[in-house]
């Protein structure tokens, strides 16, 4: 079967500037390592940071929310398989595939399980634990609707795979592992960067616009800086990330050594340069992608239970996972001193690359995946009575308010 792949993204991929552009084209990637036809949609603004998809021979195109366009588009183009990113996406566009599309494979790539991290959010916000029965959300109910409407959901975190099947009770056939995908690399690839002795200064990495790591650098900034820039008079603080917003630049302060830097054309050659990255995440859910860049460029890292959640597969850390905030500065403090702490670490960063982000691996089981769902499409369909009874019945709310707007936009017009 030759495949024809229809992307529809709730953002225009932006690699450079946040784990979930890097995502994207990590996927993308493997699809046209199949020689599969790619095409890209969104109803976003394009940016300035957006990546140039042509150069790949991946064809974009811009759509338009609530408006029948996308119908003859999406009808036209008769992909094979059309990937959702993000349950919004699957939304506004789910029910339009279904209808134009019905042998199409419809695929959702959660990202992050949105669900829990706005849950963990509201529990830090409140001053209080994270429980179970936060996930009760309203967020939660649409999410894990369209999980269930999907025929597969790529998950990128084995702890939110066993959290849809424990908690939600959601079907493991209709889930699918989905971490990184990430090139293997060696010792000698790691001897290229640069020394203990040639790095220097602290770094955190992350985009502006998401909440746990907007938080993340507050809490850098007013707990964990002022002690740990006494134990270490020479350092500085480089915080680096797309789209700083005016809070984040107040944040910025020379003489504290606290030095708000904004976005990073190439993020791995700042990240390179330092000696330690720290990431004191207070809520959040999925994988840090920052964290998988510090270990790629060799650099350990502090971070946080859930930093560090499902990223390592329980094999040694690259750093220390501290959620204390005496733990943190003193675990920080050690790993930019001590060079055979150091040096440790690093080799643990290799390991935890080589054994759970094998591009090449998991890449090769999600093409095997989604050919075998495609073969079986109709059976797998009816083993997910509820994926299908949702869809109808959202098929008629969603639609109906849809087709309300298309007409509203008509008198409008008119």
């Amino acid at each position: 079967m030759v495949q024809k792949i229809l992307i529809i993204g709730y953002v225009w991929p932006e690699p450079n500037s946040s784990a979930a552009g890097s995502r994207m084209m990590q996927l993308i990637s493997v699809f046209l390592s199949q020689c599969w036809e790619v095409v890209f949609a969104s109803p976003a603004q394009e940016s300035v940071h957006k990546y140039p998809l042509e150069a790949l021979g991946v064809h974009s195109c811009s759509i338009e929310l609530n408006s029948d366009s996308f119908d003859t588009y999406v009808k036209e183009l008769a992909p094979t398989m059309v990937l959702f990113d993000r349950f919004m996406m699957e939304e506004q566009f789910g029910w339009r595939v279904s209808q134009n599309c019905p042998d199409a494979l419809r695929v959702l790539d959660t990202e992050d399980l949105h669900c829990l991290r706005k849950a963990r959010e509201k529990a830090v916000k409140q001053g209080r634990a994270f429980e179970t029965s936060d996930l009760n959300s309203s967020i939660a109910l649409r999410e894990i609707a369209s999980i269930y409407r999907c025929d597969l959901s790529f998950m990128i975190s084995s702890y939110e795979m066993a959290l849809l099947e424990g908690h939600f009770k959601v079907p493991k056939n209709i889930l699918v592992y989905v971490p990184f995908l990430r090139n293997e690399i060696s010792l000698e690839t790691m001897e290229r960067t640069p020394s203990f002795a040639e790095r220097n200064h602290f770094i955190t990495v992350g985009s502006f616009l998401h909440a746990p790591n907007l938080d993340a650098v507050r809490y850098l900034k007013t707990k964990i800086w002022p002690e740990l820039r006494k134990k270490n008079p020479k350092a500085e603080m480089h915080v680096y990330g797309s789209y700083p917003t005016q809070k984040a630049m107040q944040l910025h302060n020379p003489k504290e050594r606290f030095l708000v830097k904004g976005w990073a054309k190439d993020a791995q050659e700042v990240v390179k340069k330092a000696r330690v990255c720290l990431s004191p995440l207070r809520f959040g859910a999925g994988m840090k992608g920052k964290l998988l860049e510090a270990m790629i460029c060799g650099t350990p890292s502090v971070t946080s239970k859930i930093g560090a959640e499902a990223m390592h597969a329980d094999l040694p850390w690259n750093g220390f996972v501290e959620d204390t905030l005496e733990g943190f500065i003193k675990a920080a403090s050690q790993l930019y001193n001590e060079e055979k702490k150091w040096l440790s670490a690093q080799k643990n960063g290799i390991s935890i690359v080589n054994t759970v982000y094998s591009k090449k691996r998991i890449g090769k089981q999600l093409v095997q995946r989604i050919e075998d769902t495609q073969q079986n499409i109709n059976a797998h369909r009816i083993q997910n009575f509820t994926g299908a009874m949702l869809l109808h019945h959202s098929m008629k709310s969603t639609e109906f308010m849809s087709r309300w707007i298309v007409e509203k936009n008509k008198n409008s017009n008119g």
